[in-house]
């Protein structure tokens, strides 16, 4: 599978077309504003809407539900990239996807104490794309059974729970590995410490999808800095 990256009808095709997507973590955004938020991201260039579901027990802290989600969908005009850092995936993530997640990923870390593939197809079967996260300390190889039917693997530079994190660089050679050992061809995307001083190292490893939470939220112009994450990401990506 592939997204494009340039208006929502080319956001999901069957052809492989590579591009950056940057997808600001509303998790950054201000929650008694949210609407405004997201038509603020959406103005400013983003190509996706990251949103963080936190349990309180894979991590230790709680954000959102299906409820939410719901009314996120309701006002955004782009796709929903949903990342379950959750215990209990295969409860949950059909819930996700009838609220309006477009992308759902959940972690190697729970898929290995289930039934993972029936996940992944269960998810596909419903109309979202499935994929696949991993924290810093885990070793990629790990992700091995499952990678011809992922559509995305979403590498965590950061341990997930907060944000706001510095970026551990050790994981870019997890996304070569991905690359170049695995052979993986689909959407690689990053989350933790995005920001313009780490994002072209990230699409040089061959990371080609970016979660940017206060980088995006936090900037002065939205317009300005998503511009500036593309721009740093295609011109690293061009020299990889």
């Amino acid at each position: 599978m592939c997204y494009g990256s340039v208006t929502v009808s080319v956001a999901f095709c069957t052809e492989t077309i590579v591009s950056v997507i940057i997808a600001p973590s509303l998790l950054a955004s201000d929650f008694a504003r949210l609407a405004d938020e997201i038509k603020r991201a959406e103005d400013g260039g983003a190509d996706w809407l990251h949103v963080d579901v936190m349990d309180g027990h894979f991590v230790p802290n709680i954000t959102i539900g299906p409820p939410v989600v719901e009314k996120i969908k309701a006002v955004a005009s782009i796709p929903l990239d949903v990342h379950l850092m959750i215990e209990d995936p295969w409860k949950y993530a059909p819930e996700f996807v009838d609220a309006g997640g477009d992308v759902i990923t959940f972690h190697l870390e729970v898929a290995e104490k289930g039934d993972a593939a029936g996940l992944i197809g269960d998810i596909r079967k419903r109309g979202a794309q499935p994929g696949m996260a991993l924290n810093p300390d885990a070793d990629v190889a790990r992700l091995a059974p499952y990678l011809d039917d992922l559509d995305m693997v979403l590498v965590m530079s950061v341990f997930p729970g907060f944000g706001g994190q510095k970026f551990i660089a050790e994981v870019l050679d997890g996304v070569r590995a991905l690359r170049t050992t695995h052979g993986f061809t689909k959407r690689i995307e990053m989350d933790g410490g995005i920001g313009p001083e780490t994002i072209e190292q990230c699409a040089e490893a061959g990371c080609d999808t970016f979660v940017a939470g206060t980088a995006v939220f936090g900037a002065p112009d939205i317009r300005e800095r998503i511009a500036q994450l593309r721009d740093s990401a295609e011109k690293a990506s061009a020299r990889a």
